[in-house]
């Protein structure tokens, strides 16, 4: 059985980037709702470009799909938020590396700013697995 379902309706605008307009989840699943993720390494260093920082955003996301015996694959949809806008082509590039197809369902925000006015890029998803 077939646990996700990805809509691109034809009836509508297609999608501006790599992103399915909606994902359909059918039948008992496991669900992972992952928080934020920010640019920032295990030893609290911070890169100072946008793209490195997107790297560590989803390598965050990557490990806590891992803990739960998940992968990108399982992602159903992804928020993202920018501070500025010359940083969402960093941040869809390197989302691009991580993300395969199809698509997810995805939204991306530009912004005033974070906790800490170094971070430029936040990352959570939503997941979904079969059940086990």
């Amino acid at each position: 059985m077939r646990l996700l379902r990805y809509l691109v309706p034809q009836t509508i605008r297609a999608p501006f980037a790599r992103y399915s307009h909606a994902v359909e989840i059918t039948g008992p699943a496991r669900w992972l709702i992952c928080s934020g993720q920010l640019g920032v390494s295990v030893s609290d260093k911070i890169p100072e470009t946008a793209d490195a920082q997107a790297v560590l955003c989803f390598e965050a996301v990557a490990e806590c799909l891992a803990a739960a015996n998940m992968s990108f694959a399982d992602v159903v949809r992804i928020n993202a938020y920018v501070t500025d806008r010359d940083y969402m082509t960093p941040y869809m590039t390197v989302r691009d590396r991580y993300i395969g197809s199809p698509e997810p369902a995805s939204t991306l925000m530009i912004v005033s700013g974070f906790a800490r006015p170094e971070f430029k890029i936040e990352v959570e998803v939503i997941a979904a697995k079969a059940a086990d």
